[in-house]
């Protein structure tokens, strides 16, 4: 009985410095992490996008300024980003009767946004009221990662055409 109650002195030992050690670890591994996702941080993810959607006229005509569009979900789904700056024009765009669909310039194919059983349709739509300087979005399926980063693509809403996208 004695030898059973060392042994398991013995383990509680063993597991402080052991224990120590891991969180030091992980510790060292998020700082190292942390650190590369600082400098992804400095480059400008938005700019060209934003600048190719606002010489497009999207500011203009649809009341939105383009945040982006990123292949997401391991290239899977692509991930269509946009920054409200007049409710009453990108009304159509957060309409849930209209179906989008996203277009590809090169070959003409069209990618839907999924429509999951239990989560809906995945895109934002305005139930209540639009907020001018909230940024809303839609995910378009990408089956067998048909597109990919560079492509060029246009966004149909019913009559509005967001067009000349570069996917990043």
């Amino acid at each position: 009985m004695k030898d059973t109650k060392d042994t398991v002195a013995a383990v509680d030992r063993c597991r402080g410095p052991v224990s120590l050690t891991a969180c030091l670890g992980a510790i060292v591994l998020a700082l190292a992490l942390g650190g590369c996702a600082d400098t992804a941080e400095k480059q400008p993810y938005f700019a060209e996008a934003g600048k190719a959607a606002t010489q497009g006229g999207s500011a203009d005509t649809l009341g939105i300024k383009i945040e982006g569009i990123h292949l997401s979900a391991a290239g899977y789904m692509l991930d269509f980003r946009y920054r409200v700056l007049d409710p009453v024009k990108a009304a159509p765009l957060l309409d849930p009767k209209i179906q989008p669909y996203l277009l590809d310039e090169a070959s003409g194919a069209q990618l839907a946004v999924p429509d999951a059983p239990k989560v809906g349709r995945l895109r934002a739509t305005s139930r209540n009221k639009v907020i001018t300087g909230r940024t809303y979005y839609m995910l378009f399926a990408n089956p067998g990662r048909y597109l990919k980063a560079g492509s060029k693509v246009t966004v149909v809403a019913g009559d509005a055409r967001i067009s000349d996208l570069t996917v990043y």
